[in-house]
């Protein structure tokens, strides 16, 4: 009786809410058995009071003779015997030390880890607890496969805390913007006008291709990609590539950078006088054809126009008339203006003037030039007689000589 009497004595030392030191005396079957320090009843500590983590091993996690502060939760009576153990939790514990570390602690940054995907967001433990990333928060960009951070460790921003319901949320998206911001600033500092710098296709759009600069994104507009007329940007690039690209024009205040993929390029026309001169004969093919003329293509990224008036000695109302798009032709090089980017070409120059085309050409040539007024003829003109009714004679009579 009277051991039975200081049983319960030391029993009632301990209630739940209690913060013990307790021993481990074993550890099988998913739990371990741990001696209360003080008291002489012992206390079972399961893996789920343990880590949240379903499948680590508690073998692992503590080992027989270690020394463990434990929350007491509740008692445990055994239903065949007069045996008294309390179920002790290690996991709370250090549930209730971090709530008391986050009280008053909203906009601080701190290292969580992503443990599951739950229906609109992110499950993340801090210190033992449990804490929620809504999907909006992620990302700066919205995230819908939010299982590819699951097991990840990183930063977020305290949004809300508040134990007594519970509730702990954070930020990964505020992170990572005020991060965005600080490498934004850096790489703004760095950059310059007409300077040549490396940068990773970070994606491709319809108008054009946005490079990673580390911490800032720069177009390359459709017109900048490539030298060649009409590229397709996916043609031109592949996300991930690593590019060379000139700085064309830096808005700070807006955040823009743009920049150019064919400048840091050797164009078409850089030595074209040394590839073209005037009286070449080569072939080319019909690249587009206008009202007045068609543009063929010579070199690669170099188009010379065939005037209309150059496409036949023939009269030629309508290019479309005598050449298609896409069409293989001889042209004979007339000039060639690298400092313009121009080439003019003929291909009438190649063939044949027909007699009847002389004729036309020297009718034409008649017709273009300037009328001369005609010259009025001299005439002599006799003026008729007047009968004024008297003579000469009448009027000088009576004067004498």
């Amino acid at each position: 009786m009277n051991e039975f009497e200081d049983l319960l004595n030391s029993v009632s030392e301990v209630a739940p809410g209690d913060v013990v030191t307790a021993e481990v005396l074993t550890v099988d079957a998913g739990q371990a058995n741990v001696a209360i320090a003080g008291t002489g009843v012992e206390g079972v500590l399961t893996l789920r009071e343990l880590t949240n983590d379903r499948e680590a091993d508690i073998n692992e996690l503590v080992t027989v003779g270690e020394t463990l502060e434990l929350l007491v939760l509740r008692q445990v009576v055994g239903k065949d015997t007069d045996t008294v153990t309390y179920l002790v939790s290690k996991k709370r514990l250090e549930a209730r030390k971090a709530w008391d570390k986050l009280v008053g602690r909203e906009g601080e940054v701190v290292t969580v880890k992503a443990t599951r995907a739950v229906k609109g967001g992110l499950s993340v433990e801090f210190e033992g607890l449990r804490g929620f990333i809504p999907a909006s928060m992620i990302d700066t960009r919205f995230t819908r496969n939010t299982e590819r951070f699951v097991g990840q460790e990183f930063e977020a921003k305290i949004k809300e805390v508040a134990p007594a319901d519970n509730r702990f949320i954070l930020s990964r998206r505020d992170v990572v913007e005020a991060a965005a911001v600080a490498a934004r600033q850096e790489v703004f500092s760095k950059l310059t006008v007409g300077e040549n710098v490396t940068g990773k296709v970070a994606r491709i759009t319809s108008f054009g291709a946005f490079i990673d600069l580390g911490g800032v994104d720069g177009l390359v507009h459709l017109t900048e990609l490539s030298h060649e007329r009409n590229v397709s940007p996916k043609a031109a690039v592949s996300v991930g590539e690593e590019v060379e690209v000139k700085v064309l024009a830096i808005d700070e205040e807006e955040g823009r950078v743009s920049l150019s993929l064919k400048a840091t390029t050797p164009g078409p026309w850089d030595g074209v006088e040394q590839k073209l001169a005037a009286g070449d004969v080569i072939e080319g093919k019909v690249k587009r054809l206008t009202d007045f003329g068609a543009f063929v293509e010579v070199l690669p990224g170099i188009d010379g126009l065939v005037h209309i008036s150059q496409i036949s000695h023939k009269r030629v109302e309508n290019p479309k008339d005598a050449l298609t798009v896409g069409q293989d032709v001889t042209v004979k090089v007339l000039e060639v203006n690298a400092a313009d980017e121009r080439v003019s070409l003929s291909i009438k120059a190649l063939e044949e003037r027909p007699a009847q085309a002389e004729g036309e050409e020297r009718a034409e040539r008649r017709e273009s030039r300037p009328r001369r007024p005609k010259r009025q003829e001299k005439r002599d003109f006799e003026l008729p007689e007047t009968q004024t009714g008297f003579s000469m004679a009448d009027l000088f009579g009576d004067i004498e000589l």
